[in-house]
Order: structure tokens, then C-alpha cells, then sequence
């Protein structure tokens, strides 16, 4: 069995249309098993009961951003390990370093195609 028939991913982005943006290239990549959510806070609940392999989500979110996402994530040993991919129309050099920081993987600007998706996802699991 391949990598991506096994790989859980999480979606968090307060937006539909953007979630469903990235769950269809999910879909196009052949990665199936996906879920979302549109709060961070729910994301990270529903992550300490059952962790994922990678997570994509959005920067700018109300109640909790990417960013504060990303530290909790990394402050909680059973979601500490868990890739984490920032999506953003608006990266900057200054993000980039606070984001690697708190122990990004790695960032995909928006918009992006299927293929640099791919490309951004492989650099953190490994070839799909």
C-alpha cells in the first residue's frame, strides 16, 4: 500500500471554499483519507483524541490563527510530531522565520496547482 493510500491529513481553514480547494487537490493527488475543520480550536481537540499524519491550515483564522495553531500543536506531546503545513496568500520573510520557529514543516502560498501541492507535501512525508 502506498504512502498516500494511508495518509490522514487535516484541513483547518475558517473559509469553505478554501478548504474545499485544498481537499480537491488532496483528492487529485490520490490522498483520501481527509477531514476538516473550519476552527483551529475543534482541530486541535479532535487531533489530542486522534492524531493525523499532516496538517494544512490556513493562517489568518479568527479565535486562533495558524501560527498559534502550529505552537499548540507543538506543546502537546500526542500532536507534537505532526506535520504541519501553513497556507497563505501573504508570505514574508518575517512569518516564514516565526513559523520555523514554532516547527513548521513547511508553508504553500495560495493559489496554488495539484502539483505544487504535491511538491510541498512530498518535502514533508516523503514521496507519494
Amino acid at each position: 500500500m502506498s504512502l498516500k493510500e494511508t495518509l490522514r491529513v487535516m484541513v483547518v481553514d475558517d473559509m469553505s471554499t478554501s478548504r474545499g480547494l485544498i481537499t480537491q487537490a488532496l483528492e487529485e493527488i490520490g490522498i483520501w483519507h481527509v477531514q476538516a475543520e473550519s476552527d483551529a480550536r475543534a482541530g486541535l481537540a479532535k487531533l489530542a483524541a486522534s492524531p493525523v499524519h499532516l496538517v494544512l491550515s490556513d493562517l489568518n483564522m479568527p479565535n486562533m490563527d495558524g501560527l498559534q495553531f502550529l505552537a499548540a500543536l507543538r506543546q502537546t506531546k500526542s500532536t507534537q510530531k505532526i506535520g504541519f503545513i501553513l497556507v497563505t496568500g501573504s508570505p514574508n520573510r518575517e512569518l516564514i522565520q516565526k513559523a520555523q520557529t514554532l516547527g513548521l514543516n513547511n508553508m504553500i502560498k495560495k493559489p496554488f496547482t495539484t502539483d505544487s501541492m504535491r511538491t510541498c507535501i512530498e518535502r514533508v512525508v516523503g514521496r507519494l
